[in-house]
């Protein structure tokens, strides 16, 4: 309240505020076009074009209504405007077919006060927009705030209203000379792999939007070494792949298998999946080990070096010690100087209850990828009786694509259920201010389309054919067996899912973001063509005022409002989903990377299309974004960095517990012919054989029936094999197992505490504020003080 207060006074006192900047400000400006047949000179200081800081819209009243009792709705809409011409807005209204549309310019006074309580404030008294003339990014972003404040008599606010639909839409203005510039620097296919001109970014779509950019760069040229690296693994275990041993066991095997289901499937040989043996071979060898304890380490170094390389650009932007809740409080008091600053509040049945409910949401999306698993149990061997010859012999890995495309069709569903229950959710919490709700939001919406998303993959990589009993005592789900590995290992049907959906989800998003907002373009662009013959030289004559500068006639004002409503829509949601998406990618990136070593190549890939595609989008297709000053991505730093020891965990256990690393180096150093003395044979021959236990059956008139070992000779029984290390007369777990579990938790916990030391070793390293930006703010906040003796 005292700090309300003092802001209060110094508001009063304008001549304090006139001397430390000068209201001799320029609007942000608007080159005219020059047309080819002028002779007027070009040396002389050029006309320039006021621009309004917001366009709201809305139906047009008909004459009926007008001369009857007036609908609630326009009503109402009058009352709104009335409450902007109260504050000294100045409102122009033009009419156009059915639609009506008011442009809003904001007084120089809020601007002014603004400025000047940012000098007196906290943490915003080092920043750029404390003296000199205001950009239309400031006014912009002051404007709305303003309007998201502004009630009617009802107590309704603007959101309220066009959720009524009283008023259709509202949108701030392109600038027609920055737009171009970014076009043409940026926002076009050409630039590919050219440097992103973050400033420019900067000043017209603010902190916020730059920030994303700049991380989204920095993330993509980290993304080449991991890509490198991730290709040469691949290409390694590409080098070995007729001369592997493994492999030519799994192709030259005359091992007769189990079949995989109960009723309708048959005996099979273990090389018929010869192929399946090659793909596991790419994914699943040495080089993988490596390859995930460097991603950990990589992870680390990227956050790390990412601090720096944002510490250099909010230390140029002047917005190092920036605070959003602090400007927002600022904002405020500039649109009504008796506000009341919002009180911190906190409710621990308000807490008991979201906390509640985010458990339940939990539970039902790990249901629904238990519901994937059931899909997949029951398509198996629904798929192995088939007539299609090849769907019949490869029921298993079809299962797992269906699989993963019916999960990636989930995904889609759920993340709009998992965007409304997150809004639900922080309405309950009641944040105090814009930037908590934004934090409250992005953790809630984060952590649900992270349950969406890898849930499925949790399974498949943990408890895939590590709970499906042995034969004679099956584990079954809604009367099905449930899955088995393949004796190859089940690292394989990890990368199936991991590649099927990221392939799609960067693939076909990048498609319907793209698409839609261009086709949309394409149509509306015969209704400003219209209105761009009716006046040609308005420009140059007839629209200047008294001061040289140009106040466009109705119809350019209405031209450059109606190509601006025509454009799709943009919202507070449209960065958060971008960052969202990314943060998604970068979890595949990292989380199973033992599992998909090329995915850091698709990531890359992805991400240099990503950001000439976003740019297009937000530049040429898309309504511009309200621009928003920060000096920080937010909370997705901690989410980056949670996802960063989660890497070094998923991984640990993917290598230990998914991968059969860890029951080839036993059976090499343990079981196998070089354990055993014998050098005349390749250390791994017999692998195969040693991973598969025995198991006796008969067929009966309809189904498979398993038996004992000691029943065995009562009956004509078959012999066939399955992957597991138990015993040939009980079905008991082996020696073999309980060693090769040991050495998996072994490697585990040496593997974590190892990259886990080396992830703290390299934090420790790198600073995450560079030297020299240390040095140049305190030159700055020296020169700043001394400024203020004089």
């Amino acid at each position: 309240m005292k700090r309300c207060q003092r802001w209060m006074e110094a508001v009063r006192d304008r001549s304090c505020f006139i001397m430390f900047c000068r209201s001799t400000r320029e609007e942000d400006i608007e080159m005219r076009d020059r047309p080819k047949d002028s002779t007027e000179p070009l040396l002389p200081s050029v006309p320039t074009h006021r621009i309004f800081d917001y366009v709201l819209v809305a139906d047009k009243e008909n004459e009926e209504e007008k001369d009857n009792d007036r609908d609630l709705k326009f009503l109402r809409q009058i009352a709104f405007i009335e409450q902007l011409k109260k504050k000294s807005i100045a409102v122009t209204r033009i009419d156009h077919e059915d639609k009506v549309f008011y442009g809003l310019r904001a007084p120089t006074e809020i601007f002014e006060d603004y400025q000047y309580l940012l000098k007196v404030s906290d943490s915003c008294n080092w920043t750029g927009d404390m003296k000199g003339s205001e950009n239309q990014a400031t006014r912009i972003r002051i404007m709305n705030f303003i309007l998201q404040q502004i009630c009617i008599n009802t107590g309704e606010n603007l959101e309220e209203l066009m959720v009524k639909d009283v008023f259709e839409t509202m949108f701030c203005l392109h600038e027609r000379k920055k737009q171009k510039e970014l076009k043409k620097k940026w926002a076009r296919w050409t630039a590919l792999f050219t440097e992103q001109p973050v400033c420019d970014i900067k000043s017209y779509f603010g902190e916020k939007v730059a920030l994303y950019y700049l991380w989204l760069g920095w993330y993509t040229k980290l993304l080449l070494p991991a890509a490198v690296l991730g290709v040469i693994v691949f290409l390694y275990g590409l080098a070995f792949f007729n001369t592997n041993p493994l492999i030519k066991e799994v192709c030259e095997s005359n091992i007769t298998m189990c079949p995989r289901c109960d009723k309708k499937c048959k005996l099979w040989n273990l090389s018929d999946s010869c192929s399946y043996a090659k793909i596991s071979h790419l994914f699943d060898n040495e080089g993988t080990v490596a390859f995930a304890m460097f991603m950990a380490i990589w992870t680390t170094l990227f956050l790390e070096l990412w601090k720096r390389h944002r510490g250099t650009y909010v230390s140029k932007w002047k917005v190092y010690d920036w605070c959003e809740e602090e400007e927002e409080l600022i904002m405020e008091l500039v649109n009504d100087h008796n506000c009341k600053p919002k009180q911190f509040r906190h409710s621990y049945t308000r807490s008991a209850l979201v906390l509640v409910l985010v458990t339940l949401m939990l539970m039902l999306i790990i249901g629904l990828a238990h519901a994937l698993v059931v899909f997949r149990v029951v398509a198996a061997p629904l798929m192995s009786d088939s007539k299609w010859e090849f769907l019949k012999d490869h029921a298993n890995p079809v299962a797992v694509m269906l699989g993963a495309v019916l999960h990636y069709i989930t995904i889609q569903i759920m993340t709009r259920v998992n965007k409304w229950v997150s809004l639900k959710l922080v309405e309950i919490e009641k944040p105090n201010s814009l930037a908590a709700k934004e934090r409250s939001f992005t953790v809630k919406m984060f952590t649900f389309q992270f349950f969406t998303l890898f849930s499925s993959l949790f399974y498949v990589a943990f408890f895939l054919g590590r709970i499906n009993g042995h034969p004679g005592n099956y584990v079954r789900l809604a009367g099905f067996r449930l899955e088995e590995c393949h004796p190859s290992g089940c690292l394989t049907d990890l990368f199936i899912q991991m590649a099927v959906i990221m392939v799609l989800k960067q693939t076909l998003n990048n498609i319907f973001e793209f698409t839609l907002p261009w086709l949309n373009s394409l149509l509306s662009r015969k209704a400003t063509r219209k209105l761009e013959r009716k006046c040609g030289y308005c420009y140059r004559k007839a629209c200047r005022d008294e001061q040289g500068r140009i106040e466009p006639c109705d119809v350019c004002k209405l031209r450059s409002w109606l190509s601006n409503y025509h454009l799709v829509d943009s919202d507070a949601f449209s960065l958060f989903n971008e960052f969202l998406e990314m943060v998604i990618q970068f979890s595949f990136t990292t989380i199973f990377v033992a599992a998909f070593p090329l995915a850091p190549l698709l990531a890359l890939i992805n991400n240099i299309f990503e950001i000439r595609l976003d740019a297009i989008k937000m530049v040429r297709l898309e309504r511009r974004l309200v621009p928003k000053k920060t000096n920080d991505i937010g909370v997705w730093t901690q989410v980056l960095e949670a996802i960063g020891v989660l890497a070094v965990i998923a991984n640990g256990l993917v290598i230990g517990i998914t991968s059969d690393f860890i029951p080839r180096l036993v059976y090499r150093y343990r079981y196998g012919p070089c354990a055993n003395g014998i050098a005349t044979k390749h250390c791994m021959e017999g692998y195969i054989s040693d991973t598969l236990s025995t198991a006796f059956m008969y067929n009966s008139s309809s189904d498979i029936v398993f038996v004992s070992p000691m029943q065995r000779h009562s009956f004509n029984v078959t012999q066939c094999s399955y992957r597991d290390y138990r015993s040939l007369t009980d079905y008991t777990l082996t020696s073999q197992f309980w060693l090769v579990l040991a050495v998996r938790f072994a490697f585990v916990i040496l593997f974590e505490h190892v990259v886990v030391v080396c992830k703290f070793v390299a934090a420790w390293i790198v600073p995450s504020t560079p030297i020299h930006v240390k040095n140049e703010r305190l030159r700055d906040k020296l020169n700043r003080l001394k400024s203020e003796l004089q």
